[in-house]
């Protein structure tokens, strides 16, 4: 004879103290990355795997910006180091968009430093400069295609894990004042 698998509604729909029907791990409470019997581990929970989207959103932009004030200073420094383009709808030298290279990409690596120290203004700011890093180097493309098709890439993804990252608890913001 099978016995009869618990259900995660029976505890719902059992009477109040009744403890037949609940399966020990769900008095254990929810889900951890903790080994169980056999050395096995548990899938990790939803809130670590924010928090990896943080430092993934943090690390990426610290190394867009570092890339971008590399590209600006490059641009700025030698204006043959990207191939002539002809005839382009937006007619910025390509000194002026070493500038706004150097210039977005010091902003871009600061918010992921913030990013990665956990200041709440940083995932706001994340978001918006990593729009604007997206709209900057879209605008860049036809110096850089494929270049700017993957920064355009990782932007997205920067935005979508500062995004979806839960909020910190209330006391420890008020502990890091």
């Amino acid at each position: 004879m099978s016995q009869q698998q618990p259900h995660a509604s029976d505890a719902a729909h059992s009477p109040r103290g009744s403890q037949a029907t609940r399966p020990p791990s769900a008095e254990a409470g929810p889900p951890s990355a903790a080994p169980r019997a056999g050395g096995h581990r548990s899938a990790p929970s939803a809130a670590g795997w924010a928090t990896g989207g943080l430092v993934f959103a943090g690390v990426l932009m610290l190394v867009n910006g570092l890339l971008a004030v590399l590209q600006g200073v490059s641009a700025i420094a030698e204006d043959e180091v990207y191939a002539r383009i002809g005839d382009y709808v937006f007619k910025a030298g390509l000194t002026a968009w070493g500038v706004i290279l150097l210039a977005l990409g010091v902003v871009v690596a600061a918010v992921g430093y913030g990013i990665l120290r956990g200041e709440w203004w940083a995932r706001i700011a994340g978001i918006f400069v990593a729009s604007l890093s997206m709209v900057a180097h879209f605008l860049f493309l036809p110096y850089t295609p494929v270049w700017s098709v993957i920064m355009v890439g990782i932007n997205f993804f920067v935005i979508l894990a500062l995004a979806t990252a839960p909020d910190a608890p209330r006391a420890s913001r008020r502990g890091s004042r």
